[in-house]
């Protein structure tokens, strides 16, 4: 059956290379995907697949092929990120507040050829195939978990997902057993003092003074809180205060992200940068309010599932197309649905001769990875099916 599928996955090529460039034009951020969501849900009816609303703009779909078997699910990101596209490609954003930096776009496009791959040979296997094209992955709390408490998993024995990679080279797959990707929390420091004139500091309480030692201090939780041989990382994204030169303004705020594999070590980190904050604003006369927000689990492959995905890659790309990676500390909340049923994730590469990297302005992707990855998924779900319990 293989054969026939590359064949048909050739055909459909320029397809999902169209499919992805519409998206590309016209991307919608967390739960506003209203317009991605038609798209996928008119192409899905045209196929004649049922569908039904989830997530607010997320789709579910499913395939029944032979009765009997078991259900595997497929799962697509649709959102994109809020920031405005550079460059002069020509399928650059039309929305100049939304650009597709992040390839879920191409995610989308493949799972469409899947399902259309998947839908003309319905009656060559036995179970059911059920498509999630999921909004806001992008934003915390996500969108996989409210698919899940809205049934996306029902009746689904295992799930698999993607997503495209521009450190790996076009057509490489990566995969990690166990934690591959981090837990990705944030947190909000809001540091009050007493603002005055610049030239009369010792009648404030500045901010900016200790704001700039709580930078310092929080560094310590890595290099002195926690073993040297778990990852864990402590960055700070923004830091804000003051109007002009001559002002000690009264308060500063900062944002910053903690990353970890290890709830343990997560507690820790999120313990420390709390007593952290309360005693270096003590010391100074100042006072603070500190929020944490806790993000998407770890994303953890179970090893049977991890052993699949290279054998099913092997069996279509090749050896060679398997690269070894280490986990990342990007968050990913498709680990909310390896928490619920067997399956793995992987990053597919699509990085030859892209020199932008994800969420950057000018991010694109190489297209010619969107049909190996659209082989690569169907095949997953072929294969699944076909394997005895």
């Amino acid at each position: 059956m293989i054969d026939g599928v590359k064949k048909d996955i050739e055909k459909l090529s320029g397809k999902i290379i169209e499919w992805r460039r519409d998206f590309h034009r016209h991307p919608e951020i967390a739960y506003e995907e209203k317009r991605t969501s038609s798209v996928i849900r008119q192409f899905l009816e045209g196929l004649d697949i049922p569908v039904s609303a989830c997530a607010k703009t997320g789709l579910r779909g499913i395939l029944e092929g032979r009765p009997g078997g078991k259900t595997v699910a497929l799962r697509a990101d649709i959102d994109a990120l809020p920031l405005k596209e550079e460059g002069d490609k020509e399928y650059i954003s039309e929305n100049p507040e939304a650009a597709h930096a992040c390839g879920h776009d191409g995610h989308m496009a493949i799972l469409m050829g899947t399902a259309e791959v998947l839908s003309h040979r319905k009656d060559q296997f036995k179970g059911n195939v059920v498509f999630l094209f999921q909004p806001s992955e992008e934003r915390i709390p996500g969108g996989a978990k409210k698919m899940i408490e809205e049934g996306a998993l029902k009746g689904v024995d295992a799930v698999f997902g993607l997503h495209l990679w521009q450190p790996l080279p076009t057509g490489f797959v990566g995969i990690v057993k166990g934690a591959m990707m981090a837990q990705p929390d944030a947190f909000t420091v809001t540091v009050r003092g007493k603002g005055g004139h610049g030239s009369m500091p010792h009648t404030t309480v500045d901010p900016i003074l200790v704001a700039s030692h709580l930078v310092v201090n929080i560094q310590s939780i890595v290099s002195r809180n926690v073993d040297p041989l778990k990852p864990v990382v402590v960055s700070f994204g923004t830091v804000k205060g003051g109007t002009i030169y001559n002002i000690i303004p009264g308060e500063v705020s900062l944002t910053g992200t903690v990353r970890t594999f290890d709830s343990s070590i997560q507690s820790l980190a999120e313990k420390r940068l709390k007593e952290i904050v309360e005693e270096t604003c003590k010391t100074f006369g100042a006072t603070a309010e500190f929020e944490y927000e806790k993000g998407y689990p770890s994303l953890i492959n179970p090893e049977g599932m991890t052993d699949f995905v290279l054998e099913v890659t092997r069996n279509t790309l090749g050896e060679d197309r398997i690269q070894e990676i280490d986990p990342v500390m990007g968050g990913e909340d498709f680990a909310y649905f390896l928490q619920k049923v067997p399956g793995a994730f992987l990053f597919f590469g699509m990085g030859d001769g892209m020199e932008f990297p994800h969420h950057h302005p000018a991010f694109d992707l190489d297209e010619k990875a969107l049909p190996r990855a659209t082989l690569l998924m169907t095949s997953l779900a072929l294969e699944f099916l076909a394997a005895k319990e």
